[in-house]
């Protein structure tokens, strides 16, 4: 609460919320709220399934996904669901080998879905400290970086909790962000990962802003003593302070992820956290 002086009869308390929430809002409705598509691979691993997701998405509000963990699909067939659909696809989880071999051609098909961000989802073993390989992911990560934004396009990082193991005395996040220009790499943050390493979300958005232009928003809950991911509002991560920090840092996308649904439906757990969100003034 505020307080201000009220003529003729001093002290007033005023709302501080009801006078911020109309400019939050306003802040928060420019980024786009997605689904990381990685949550529904069990409904597309095939072309059909692939396509009825999509469709699925955008009953439920969704404008915008991030393509992961999908059958394979040809550029210009994802170009014509996501427009039957109102859907666009800022970004995608794609093949760390063909964007080593050949980032340009990756770039080109990309853009022929209007795609700018293509993420590398996971460095398998380069990240673990007992197989620790920095230089050599610089060295096949870094020319094709340069090359993919040179050609107009843009190449993304997605954390798990393995960057938040200390070598050489520093987090291998830490290694990431000062090895890369900032123009060369930007980061898919991803919350429920920061949290399950001890990390403080909000706290590592404002350190990385100007290069989280991605945000993956998955909550933590606690069942029988043990950490699981849930759906966005069912758990206990600190939203309000992570949806500040994404406007505070220039987030331009929300992506929903639920690695895990423990048998409930997924299209029903997207649904939980789409209400969620939009409560929260995301549109």
């Amino acid at each position: 609460m505020l307080v201000k002086p009220e003529e003729g009869r001093g002290l007033k308390m005023i709302d501080f919320h009801a006078y911020i929430k109309p400019i939050r809002n306003e802040v928060l409705s420019t980024m786009k709220l997605g689904v990381q598509l990685y949550t529904l691979r069990d409904f597309a691993k095939t072309l059909e399934g692939f396509a009825q997701t999509l469709a699925r998405v955008a009953d439920i509000g969704y404008t915008t996904v991030q393509v992961s963990g999908t059958c394979a699909y040809d550029p210009d067939w994802l170009a014509a669901e996501l427009k039957k659909n109102g859907l666009t696809c800022p970004s995608t989880h794609f093949s760390p080998d063909r964007i080593a071999e050949d980032p340009a051609k990756v770039v080109e098909e990309h853009g022929r879905f209007g795609c700018k961000m293509i993420g590398l989802g996971s460095a398998p073993g380069i990240f673990e400290p007992e197989t620790f390989d920095f230089d050599g992911f610089v060295a096949r990560f870094g020319p094709a970086a340069k090359i993919i934004r040179q050609a107009g396009g843009r190449l993304g990082y997605h954390n798990h909790q393995h960057e938040f193991a200390k070598v050489r005395g520093k987090l291998m996040l830490e290694h990431l962000a000062e090895t890369f220009a900032k123009d060369d790499l930007t980061f898919i943050l991803d919350t429920y990962w920061v949290q399950y390493a001890g990390g403080d979300p909000a706290a590592w958005i404002d350190r990385l802003a100007g290069r989280v232009h991605c945000v993956h928003l998955k909550d933590m809950s606690i069942t029988n003593g043990q950490q699981r991911v849930a759906a966005v509002g069912d758990g206990n991560l600190n939203f309000d302070t992570v949806l500040a920090a994404c406007a505070r840092a220039g987030t331009e996308q929300l992506m929903v992820e639920q690695d895990e649904c423990y048998g409930e439906d997924p299209f029903e757990c997207l649904k939980r956290s789409y209400a969620y969100l939009r409560g929260q003034g995301l549109s």
